[in-house]
């Protein structure tokens, strides 16, 4: 998302990647602590996931779930299952990406509401600064200001509440249109910021599903799969979202894919009632895609994800901790391996979007990826990440944020 005139030097132009390092035009690389957007967390090119997407490519180059399966999405579904937990989750939708994933959910509850005679329960709620994507549904369940007027978007049944309260603007809006709520959305951690949604959010939020009725979807596009430090942030809650959206790290960014687990609640009304679910892409589920999947599921096992993710996060948080208490930033936010780093001008003003990129830049000429937030950058390394690597990270982002200081004087 940058201006139509944007150009870029060589240094800027990406030309390859390996590990955890990604090259450039100029024959420069830098260490990515961004997993490449959360995407990579098992390294770029790893060759058992290389190598099963090429061989799927080779034995079925492609295979429509058009009206009807095919075997390597099958196993991809029941691995997915399996993984997540049989007792949780029942069906699988293969979807390309995130944002058409959250389509489909938005689509998938209110049907789901619709067809049980529920008709005015359409309404989708979702969380202020989150993002779910850009795709028209998904573009207005998006709670960051990403020009949703300027394209007009339809919010008109999508209404947004805070996540930092508690849970208490979600009660509110509940008792007054109750009713009328489909579904809440939520990231566990807020993709734009690295927040971390509060013990007492999702407690209150498990309760209120239980007197109001409505369908919990998790938007895990950016914290699954080890991320936070269990396979799934969800799998910490005291009971499983309804739906629960996989992307990005699903096939460590070899394929354009996206999942959607559903649970049992949903599921079997759609069996009971014999309804269809009138959704399709036509690059969802492929045999490549699902090899990747595969491939992904058998490598989280071999590193043995959630110890491994458990013991990076804890000294991504040692090095986040010192730059806070050297004053370097202002704040630590997220969780596990997903945290955020605020930033604030001596008036203690926040840091504007042009700042953050500026300063991005500047940690980049020092050697390593970030990812911007608001008022913040954002560490995302992936799991194979060593000591020596957060060294790295630690240096380069003293470095660039006193050489962004420096500049701003």
């Amino acid at each position: 998302m940058l201006p139509a005139d944007s150009t870029f030097t060589p240094d800027q132009v990406a030309v390859g990647a390996a590990g955890h390092r990604i090259e450039f035009a100029d024959g420069s690389t830098r260490l990515c602590a961004t997993s490449g957007l959360w995407n990579v967390p098992l390294g770029f090119g790893n060759p058992a996931i290389a190598e099963a997407v090429m061989k799927a490519t080779h034995d079925a180059s492609y295979l429509s779930l058009f009206r009807a399966p095919h075997r390597y999405a099958e196993v991809a579904a029941e691995a997915l299952i399996e993984l997540a937990n049989p007792i949780r989750y029942r069906r699988v939708i293969f979807s390309t990406s995130g944002g058409a994933a959250n389509d489909a959910a938005m689509k998938l509850a209110r049907q789901y509401w619709a067809q049980r005679g529920y008709g005015s329960r359409s309404l989708i709620v979702g969380l202020k600064g989150s993002y779910h994507g850009t795709a028209y549904g998904s573009h207005a369940l998006s709670g960051d200001d990403l020009l949703q007027s300027v394209y007009s978007v339809d919010r008109r049944a999508v209404r947004h509440v805070s996540h930092s309260d508690d849970g208490e603007e979600l009660e509110l809006l509940l008792k007054r249109e109750g009713s009328r709520v489909a579904s809440v959305v939520v990231e566990p951690v807020l993709g734009s910021g690295a927040h971390a949604l509060s013990d007492a959010f999702i407690d209150r939020l498990l309760a209120l599903r239980e007197e109001y009725g409505f369908l919990v979807v998790a938007d895990e596009v950016a914290t699954g799969f080890g991320r936070t430090g269990t396979m799934f942030a969800t799998d910490r809650w005291a009971a499983a979202p309804d739906i629960l959206i996989l992307s990005k790290a699903l096939t460590n960014g070899a394929m354009g894919a996206a999942a959607l687990l559903v649970g049992e609640r949903v599921a079997s009304e759609y069996v009971r009632g014999g309804w269809t679910f009138v959704h399709g892409e036509t690059q969802a589920g492929t045999p490549a895609c699902a090899a990747a999947i595969l491939a992904v599921i058998e490598e989280l096992h071999r590193v043995d994800v959630e110890p491994t993710a458990q013991a990076l996060g804890t000294d991504l948080l040692g090095l986040a901790t010192g730059l806070r208490a050297d004053d370097v930033v202002t704040e630590v936010t997220g969780s596990g391996c997903f945290l955020g780093l605020g930033l604030r001008n001596e008036d203690e003003s926040p840091l504007s979007g042009p700042d953050i990129l500026r300063v991005v830049s500047a940690i980049a000429q020092h050697g390593v990826l970030v990812q911007p937030g608001p008022s913040s950058i954002e560490l995302i390394p992936a799991y194979g990440f060593t000591s020596d690597e957060l060294f790295e990270v630690d240096a380069a982002v003293r470095a660039g944020l006193a050489q962004a200081r420096d500049v701003s004087e």
